[in-house]
């Protein structure tokens, strides 16, 4: 009955506390939570609210709306620079390529002098696969129809003037000679261009006197300015005027730097090919003169025509280089 009685106030006593505790209302949320345990965005975390500012606990908490998230909407561009003077990234500009450095010019022009004589010597230049210059000489039998055939074949023409020569070798018919007047000089010209023409120009057979007369080459410079001919100086003199006059008279005119064929021998032939390619090298351009009576002149240039174009070796005619062309 003791313990009894003991019992009744323990169990009365725990009664009225647990009443106390479950009399105590629940907290409202603060208004600086979230909903959901979620964060807004861009939004800092406010201030605790002090005690007078809670609202009373019959007023419902306030609800915190999300605020959607705007799209990435572009921003208004009246502070961006025009589109065209945007700055954006390129690629590396690309470096200009390197030229490669121009090939050496290496010009060759073959002259084939004495033409006329005989047709058949003749025939094998005719056919030689690449520009040639062939000079005609007048007053032969054959002279006007070989004139004819080298303009057939395609091949450049001249006139071969015959002039008199140091030592009185008969230069054959058509000749200047020393001695003659300007009329005199001008009426063999005319006469000769007429057989032979039309001409792309003229140079001299034999010729080492005449060449050195100031006077009668002033006259033969001049009738070639005049009818548009292109002079070549075959320099069978070394005091040749043909350059002086020319610059006076404010003309070019071109000379040769090499002879094929004073020697009547293959061997000899392509030396002094070789001594032109030589030439060609080292000053961009070599005129050879060979004649349509050696025997093996055709031949040789024309086995060899192949080989030197593979190697860079232009063939051009007088006229071209008198015009200043080179290779395609």
């Amino acid at each position: 009955m003791l313990i009894g009685a003991l019992c009744i106030p323990l169990f009365l006593a725990a009664f009225f506390v647990y009443e106390k505790i479950t009399a105590v209302p629940s907290t409202a949320p603060s208004a600086a939570a979230p909903v959901d345990g979620a964060v807004a965005p861009e939004t800092a975390l406010a201030p605790a609210a002090k005690p007078a500012d809670t609202p009373p606990a019959d007023t419902p908490p306030p609800v915190l709306k999300k605020t959607p998230a705007k799209p990435n909407a572009p921003k208004p561009a009246a502070n961006l620079p025009r589109p065209e003077t945007v700055s954006v990234i390129t690629p590396a500009a690309k470096l200009p390529e390197e030229r490669p450095a121009p090939k050496p010019r290496r010009d060759i022009v073959y002259v084939i002098d004495d033409a006329g004589n005989n047709l058949r010597e003749l025939e094998p230049f005719l056919r030689f696969p690449g520009p040639l210059t062939i000079a005609v000489l007048p007053g032969l039998p054959n002279s006007a129809r070989a004139a004819r055939m080298v303009r057939e074949a395609g091949k450049e023409l001249f006139l071969h003037q015959p002039m008199e020569a140091v030592g009185g070798a008969d230069p054959g018919p058509g000749a200047i000679y020393k001695g003659m007047s300007a009329d005199e000089v001008r009426a063999v010209l005319e006469q000769n261009v007429r057989e032979i023409g039309p001409v792309a120009g003229m140079n001299n057979h034999q010729g080492s006197l005449i060449t050195e007369d100031e006077e009668i080459m002033r006259v033969v410079l001049e009738f070639c300015r005049d009818n548009k001919l292109y002079f070549l100086d075959s320099r069978t003199s070394a005091k040749t005027v043909a350059p002086k006059i020319s610059r006076e008279l404010g003309i070019t005119i071109a000379a040769r730097n090499i002879f094929l064929d004073n020697e009547h021998n293959a061997d000899a032939i392509i030396s002094n090919i070789e001594l032109g390619l030589n030439m060609a090298r080292e000053k961009n351009s070599a005129v050879m003169i060979g004649h349509a009576w050696s025997p093996e002149l055709a031949g040789i240039i024309s086995s060899g025509y192949a080989g030197l174009n593979d190697q860079g070796y232009n063939f051009l005619t007088v006229s071209d280089i008198m015009r200043g062309k080179t290779a395609p």
